[in-house]
C-alpha cells in the first residue's frame, strides 16, 4: 500500500485516539490493562489497526498518553510479529523433547518456558473500543462490464432529476428568463444531442442508434415517469408534463452531467481505466465544463447542489443494487432510499474536510472512492465505513527494551549513517517485537502512520465509572444533586397526594359513608314528614331548600327514581300528567340509575323465587271466610320485596342513612299491599318539582285514608302456620326498624332546620 493510502488511513488512528481519551483512565483504574506505571508501553493489535500507546504521566484521576499508529497492512516483518501476538500457546504440548501434553487450563512446560523469555505479555485478549469497520471493494471489478456501467449511468441521471425536483430553488430556475432562453433548443422535440465520444449505446439507455444521439423524446420515454413522481412529492404544485420547463431543465442537466463525465474520461468512456478516472474526478468535485454547458454558471448551485451530489449518490445506489438488484425498480422505493442516504450516509471524497469532520463526529455510515497508487499500479477502491465496536489485544512491552531499541536506531541512522531500508536492526524478532517497536519511533528513525499529540484522559469521562462514582465533587455538582433530589421528592409527594385524592373521589362517587350520609341526610331532611294529631304525615320542606340540596342528592334520587320507574308499576293515583311526562326523559339520561335498578330488580327476583319456594312447601287448606293461600302468598311477597329493597338500600346508603333511604323509597310508610305504590309516589315526589310533589302528596293522603278505613273494618281471622308466622315476624321487624330510624332522622332534621333558621 502506497503512502497515499497510509495518509488517508491516519484519520482512523485519530478517531481511535479520541475513543481512548474517554475510556483509558477509567480502564486503567478498573485493571483492564493490568499493572501500569509512568512510562509503560502497550501495543493494541487487531486485524488491521496496530497502535503503540505510551503512558507519559499518571496523576490523580488523569492519564496523559501518546498514540502512534502503524501501517494497516505493513511489511512482511510486521505481519510475522502480529501473527506471533495473535497465535496462542494452548496447542503446545511439548516438554523438552517429548509431547506428554498438559493439564486442562494449564500451559505445557515448553510453552511456559518460552513465554518467560519474551519481553512482552498479553494483558487482555479482548479490549473493546468504539471505531469503524472498513469494507473496501475494487471499483474495477464492479464496473468492468457495460451492463454495470449502464446501471451506474441510470442512477446518475435519476439522482440528477431527484436533486433538481427537490431543490428549494427549482421555482427560481424555472422562472429565470436567462436560463430559459439558453435552454430553448432543449425544449424542441426534434433536438438531437450528437456526441459520439460522450454518448454510447452500451451505457446510455435513451440513446437512439439510428439518430446516433439522444433526443428529448427518447429521454422522456425513459425518465418522464420518474420526473413526474419526484414532482408529485413536492408540497407545492409543480408542472411536470412533457412540455413543462421542469422536463426541459432536467433534460439539459442530464446531458451536462454525462458530458462532464465524458470530458473527465478524456472522451474514452469505452475504456474501463478512463471511465474510472473520470468517475473519480467527478467524485472529488473536479468538473470540466464544455463551452455548450456554460449556461450552468448562471447559478453555481446547479453544479454544486445537483450534479456533484448526484454522481456520489449514484455510486451508493450502485453498491446497494448488488444485494437487491430489482428493489430500486419501484419509484417509491428508490425515492425513499435516496432520501434516507441523503440524511444518514456521508458520501464525499477523503480530501474533503467534511470527511474528517464526519469520522470524528461518529457518523453511522460513510462512503468514498479512493485512488490508490502502489508501485506503479493504479487501483480504485470503494471504501465503506460502518460504526461498530472493535476488539483489540492489549500487549504490555518492556519499557527498557523499547528505550534500548529506539536508542540503537538513533545511533545506527544518525551517527553511523546506515541508510539501508532492509537493515538487520529492523527485521522481525518475535521475542522482542523489534519491527513493531522500531517502526513506531518518530521520524526519521521510524515510519509511523500517525503520531498523536500528548492527550489527557480524565476519570470523569469514563461512562461506567461516572454512573458509579457520580463525577467530581464541586459546587455545581452538589447544587445539581440537591436540586435533583428536591425535584424527585416533590414529584413523589405530588404523585402520592394525587393518588389519595383519587381514592377519596372514588369513595365519594362510589357510595362512601361520609358522602352518602350527607346526601341521604339532606334528602331525608327535604322529604321528612311530621305526624299531625290524626296521625297523617305532612311534608314541611320548602321548594327553595329542595333546590339548594338538589345537587348533593341528585345521584341518590336518580337511582331510586330509576328503580321505581323501571321495576315497579305505579298506582293509579300517581299517574298524573306532569309526573309521567317528566319521568321518561329522566330515565333515559341516567346510566347509573339503570345499573342500580338492575341490581335491585335482581335482588327482588331472587327473593321472589325463595318466597315462592317457601309458599309451595306450606300446606294450603282453604276455609270459608278466611284468606286463600294465593292471597297470603301475594301479601308475603309484597312484604319480602320491601325487606329486600330496604336491605339493598342499606348497603348503598350506609347504616346511619338507612331511614332516609326508606323515606326516599317509600318503605317507611309501606304496609303490605301499598309498598310499590308508596315507593313509586315517594320517589317521583323527590325527583319532580313542587307541583308534582303536591299532586303526589294529595294522592298519598287519599291512599292512606283508604287504608285507615280498611283497617277499621273487621277482617276474618287468619290461620296460623309457618308461612304466616314468617310473614308476621318480617313485617313486624320492618315496621319497628323503620319507626326507630324515622324517629332518629326526624330529630336530626328538626335540629338542622333550627340551625339553618
Amino acid at each position: 500500500v502506497g503512502n497515499d493510502d497510509n495518509n488517508l488511513n491516519s484519520i482512523f488512528y485519530e478517531h481511535l485516539t479520541r475513543s481512548l481519551q474517554e475510556s483509558l483512565c477509567g480502564d486503567l483504574i478498573l485493571g483492564r490493562w493490568g499493572n501500569y506505571n509512568t512510562g509503560d508501553c502497550f501495543i493494541l493489535a487487531s486485524d488491521y489497526l496496530n497502535a503503540f500507546v505510551h503512558l507519559i504521566e499518571i496523576g490523580n484521576g488523569l492519564v496523559t498518553f501518546q498514540l502512534r499508529g502503524l501501517e494497516f497492512r505493513g511489511t512482511y516483518c510486521q505481519q510475522r510479529e502480529v501473527e506471533a501476538i495473535t497465535e496462542g500457546d494452548e496447542d503446545n504440548e511439548g516438554c523438552c523433547c517429548c509431547k506428554p501434553g498438559h493439564l486442562p487450563h494449564l500451559l505445557s512446560c515448553n510453552a511456559a518456558f518460552n513465554l518467560r523469555w519474551l519481553t512482552w505479555e498479553i494483558t487482555r485478549t479482548q479490549y473493546i473500543l468504539e471505531g469503524y469497520s472498513i469494507i473496501d471493494n475494487n471499483a474495477a471489478t464492479m464496473l468492468q462490464v457495460f451492463d454495470l456501467r449502464r446501471i451506474l449511468i441510470r442512477y446518475y441521471i435519476k439522482s440528477i432529476i431527484y436533486f433538481t425536483a427537490s431543490s428549494p430553488k427549482i421555482l427560481d430556475w424555472i422562472k429565470d428568463e436567462s436560463i430559459q432562453k439558453i435552454l430553448q433548443p432543449y425544449a424542441k422535440w426534434h433536438y438531437i444531442e450528437r456526441d459520439l465520444a460522450m454518448f454510447n449505446v452500451n451505457i446510455d439507455e435513451d440513446y437512439v442508434p439510428c439518430l446516433q444521439g439522444i433526443t428529448r423524446a427518447s429521454f422522456c420515454s425513459v425518465y418522464l415517469d420518474w420526473i413526474q413522481f419526484c414532482a408529485r412529492k413536492r408540497v407545492e404544485h409543480l408542472d411536470s408534463d412533457e412540455d413543462s420547463p421542469l422536463v426541459t431543465l432536467s433534460f439539459a442537466l442530464c446531458i451536462l452531467g454525462r458530458r462532464a463525465l465524458g470530458t473527465a474520461s478524456h472522451n474514452m468512456a469505452i475504456s474501463l481505466d478512463s471511465f474510472l478516472y473520470g468517475l473519480h474526478a467527478l467524485f472529488k468535485g473536479d468538473f470540466r465544463i464544455a463551452a455548450k454547458d456554460e449556461w450552468v454558471f448562471a447559478d453555481m448551485d446547479l453544479l454544486h447542489k445537483v450534479v456533484a451530489p448526484a454522481i456520489r449518490m449514484s455510486l451508493k445506489l450502485h453498491q446497494d443494487q448488488f444485494t437487491c438488484p430489482d428493489e430500486y425498480e419501484d419509484p417509491a422505493v428508490l425515492y425513499e432510499a435516496i432520501q434516507s442516504f441523503e440524511e444518514k450516509v456521508v458520501i464525499c471524497h477523503e480530501g474533503d474536510p467534511a470527511w474528517r469532520s464526519a469520522v470524528l463526529s461518529n457518523r453511522e455510515e460513510l462512503l468514498t472512492l479512493r485512488h490508490v497508487v502502489d508501485e506503479g499500479a493504479d487501483e480504485y477502491k470503494v471504501i465503506m465505513l460502518h460504526k461498530s465496536y472493535l476488539s483489540f489485544k492489549v500487549i504490555k512491552v518492556n519499557k527498557e527494551c523499547v528505550r534500548g531499541l529506539w536508542a540503537g536506531q538513533q545511533q545506527e541512522l544518525i551517527f553511523l549513517r546506515n541508510r539501508n531500508p532492509e537493515r538487520g536492526s529492523i527485521q522481525n524478532n518475535k521475542q522482542v517485537l523489534r519491527n513493531l517497536i522500531n517502526s513506531s519511533c518518530d521520524q526519521p528513525l521510524g515510519y509511523p502512520m500517525y503520531v498523536s499529540p500528548l492527550t489527557t484522559s480524565y476519570l470523569g469521562t469514563h461512562s461506567q465509572l461516572r454512573n458509579i462514582w457520580g463525577g467530581p465533587v464541586s459546587l455545581d455538582n452538589i447544587k445539581k444533586w440537591f436540586k435533583s433530589k428536591w425535584l424527585r421528592m416533590r414529584k413523589d409527594c405530588h404523585a402520592a397526594a394525587h393518588h389519595e385524592r383519587g381514592n377519596v373521589e372514588e369513595v365519594d362517587s362510589g357510595g362512601g359513608s361520609s358522602s352518602s350520609n350527607n346526601s341521604t341526610g339532606n334528602s331525608s331532611q327535604s322529604s321528612s314528614s311530621q305526624p299531625t294529631r290524626d296521625g297523617t304525615p305532612q311534608l314541611q320542606t320548602s321548594s327553595q331548600e329542595v333546590h339548594q340540596r338538589a345537587g348533593r342528592r341528585k345521584p341518590r334520587s336518580q337511582s331510586v327514581q330509576a328503580h321505581t320507574a323501571l321495576n315497579q308499576r305505579p298506582p293509579a293515583s300517581s299517574h298524573s300528567g306532569p309526573i309521567v311526562e317528566s319521568r321518561q326523559p329522566f330515565i333515559q339520561t341516567s346510566t347509573s340509575a339503570h345499573e342500580i335498578a338492575q341490581r335491585l330488580s335482581s335482588s327482588q327476583l331472587s327473593f321472589h323465587n325463595s318466597a315462592t319456594s317457601v309458599f309451595s312447601q306450606s300446606p294450603a287448606v282453604p276455609v270459608a271466610g278466611q284468606l286463600t293461600v294465593q292471597d297470603r302468598a301475594a301479601a308475603m311477597l309484597r312484604s319480602s320485596l320491601a325487606s329486600s329493597t330496604s336491605s339493598t338500600l342499606s348497603l348503598l346508603f350506609g347504616k346511619r342513612s338507612f331511614s332516609s333511604a326508606l323515606v326516599i323509597s317509600g318503605l317507611s310508610a309501606a304496609d303490605g299491599g301499598n309498598t310499590s305504590d308508596t315507593q313509586s309516589s315517594s320517589s317521583m315526589n323527590i325527583a319532580m318539582g313542587p307541583s308534582a310533589r303536591a299532586a303526589s302528596q294529595a294522592a298519598r293522603q287519599v291512599t292512606e285514608t283508604c287504608e285507615a278505613t280498611d283497617a277499621m273494618e273487621p277482617r276474618p281471622q287468619r290461620e296460623a302456620g309457618p308461612a304466616h308466622a314468617l310473614f308476621m315476624s318480617r313485617n313486624l321487624e320492618c315496621r319497628r326498624a323503620s319507626q326507630e330510624d324515622m324517629a332518629l332522622e326526624d330529630t336530626a332534621s328538626q335540629q338542622s332546620l333550627s340551625e339553618e333558621q
